[in-house]
């Protein structure tokens, strides 16, 4: 073992998190030890989330009544047209907008982080679990070997033996040999109950960790949408953009302020939860040997494997010597004996591989990388994740106060386009549909006396007064156009016609050369 290997040492955002208050239900405070079976415990953590839900639910409830505000304590039209907020409502969209994109840019590294600490604790638990089925099945099969592959071949043998004395004490003593191996192999802990079946906990830790990590990685998109959504309506001015993103985003972003509370108590000593939970189950001084793994700590295995080790050695010795002067006199013991030594040889691979498996280095360095996926980045995850929450809540605050505001300027806008005389010419909306459609360019003139009396194509002339008067200029120019009644309704511009001064100054004197006659 290595001098230098580093220990776990848990992270100061632990300690950080720790520190919290832990109060019950019944407002007492209590230890803040890892104790995930006691109920006061359970209630800290239940009062931890209650009072993060408490506090969504006071930024709603302010909401609320701001809205009511909004919406009962309406300005005057004239102030809302001198005084738009329109600067406001850009400021606010674009805060909301960049809250969201870093609330959202923080969501995916933290969910990110989270996914990675999980799937290091399920790899080690993996691997954990893949050292203790090791443990168990050379252990299994070297005590199956030893009580019935090994006892047959000694009953045969002790048949053909049975006339020499001291070949069946030689028999004897290998029985003796056996037997002490199988009771060093019962001397090791249990664990196959040690283990609690962790192959299936890490299949179910990987399929909580799936469906969180799609979760909150449809959060993040929709909240995206949302975001952009509401960008995109206040640009355009479209009403049923600003509704959606309303109706979309109120739904709350809870903190997994319990989830990351128990972890990181937990956090600050593994070692003692490991040590309780195994109490019974496994030796302290083996656990403690697995938790630190450091050159001061002796090999709680060493003794066992070390008997076993030199039984094997003393049973080998015996069958070479058998082998050797015994099989030249009895031929038929020659198969059992070389039936024995093999099994002696699988066993003392079997020894080996058993070492290195029971040895602390292993086990320890799957400890190790599952608290740092815990509580490096699984906590650090989930602590980015609860950072996205709060910052998607500003954001969501934000475009909650924006978007009534920007509403009833739209409605402003609108109501001030309605204002306008739609058959003004100069008005740009009556241009526009005038474009979409020509067929009604065709206006009536407003210097016609007859343009409201019909259209131009059913007006008549009137018929001529019986009079001595002379005839006026402008009725002579009718004759002279043939008398077509269409020419009436002609505008004056685009005709040549004077200005009214002129025609004004033409007429009094008309008027007065009649009066004169």
């Amino acid at each position: 073992m290595s001098s230098d290997r580093m220990d776990y040492i848990a992270p100061w955002w632990t300690y950080w998190l720790h520190n919290f208050p832990h109060i019950n239900l019944r407002f007492q405070p209590i230890d803040n030890s890892f104790q995930p079976e006691e109920e006061n415990y359970q209630q800290s953590l239940i009062f931890l989330g209650c009072v993060a839900a408490a506090g969504l639910g006071l930024n709603l409830l302010c909401l609320a009544i701001y809205l009511s505000c909004l919406c009962c304590c309406h300005k005057d039209e004239e102030e809302e047209s001198k005084k738009p907020n329109s600067c406001c409502v850009t400021w606010s969209a674009v805060t909301a907008g960049l809250i969201t994109c870093i609330a959202v840019g923080v969501g995916f590294y933290g969910n990110s982080e989270t996914n990675d600490g999980v799937y290091q604790l399920t790899y080690s638990l993996y691997n954990v679990n893949h050292t203790l089925g090791g443990v168990d099945s050379l252990v299994t099969g070297t005590m199956g070997s030893m009580k019935s592959g090994l006892h047959q071949h000694l009953a045969r043998l002790d048949e053909i033996f049975a006339t020499r004395g001291d070949y069946v004490q030689t028999l004897q003593f290998m029985q003796q040999m056996a037997d002490n191996v199988i009771k060093q192999m019962l001397g090791l802990p249990d664990w196959e109950e040690a283990k609690v079946d962790l192959a299936s906990i890490a299949d179910k830790t990987a399929n909580i960790e799936y469906y969180r990590w799609l979760t909150y990685l449809l959060i993040l998109i929709l909240d995206l949408i949302i975001c952009l959504l509401a960008c995109l309506g206040l640009a355009k001015q479209s009403r049923w953009l600003l509704t959606t993103c309303f109706h979309s985003d109120h739904c709350s972003h809870t903190s997994p302020v319990f989830l990351f509370q128990g972890t990181s108590d937990f956090c600050i000593s593994p070692d003692k939860y490991l040590m309780s939970q195994t109490k019974g189950v496994i030796g302290a001084d083996i656990v403690h040997y697995y938790l630190y793994c450091n050159q001061t700590l002796s090999n709680p295995f060493q003794q066992p494997l070390t008997i076993f080790q030199r039984s094997l050695t003393t049973m080998q010795i015996q069958i070479q010597g058998m082998l050797q002067f015994a099989v030249p006199l009895f031929p038929t013991a020659e198969r059992d004996l070389l039936g024995i030594q093999h099994l002696l040889n699988s066993s003392e691979a079997s020894l080996h591989q058993l070492t290195a498996l029971l040895d602390c280095r292993g086990l320890n360095k799957d400890y190790l990388d599952a608290m740092v996926g815990v509580c490096y980045d699984g906590v650090e995850g989930v602590l980015y994740l609860c950072l996205f929450s709060t910052l998607a809540a500003c954001a969501f605050t934000v475009m909650l106060c924006a978007i009534p505001r920007a509403w009833r300027q739209i409605a402003c806008r609108e109501r001030d386009y309605d204002d306008i005389d739609e058959e003004d010419p100069f008005n740009p909306r009556a241009r526009r549909i005038a474009s979409q459609n020509p067929n009604l360019t065709n206006m009536h003139s407003f210097c016609s006396y007859s343009s409201s009396m019909g259209s131009q194509n059913s007006l008549h002339p009137p018929a001529p007064a019986v009079s001595n008067a002379p005839v006026p200029e402008y009725m002579n120019q009718t004759a002279l156009f043939g008398g077509n009644p269409r020419y009436e309704n002609v505008p004056l511009i685009g005709r040549g016609s004077p200005p009214p001064s002129v025609l004004t100054y033409s007429s009094k004197t008309r008027r007065s050369n009649v009066i004169n006659i």
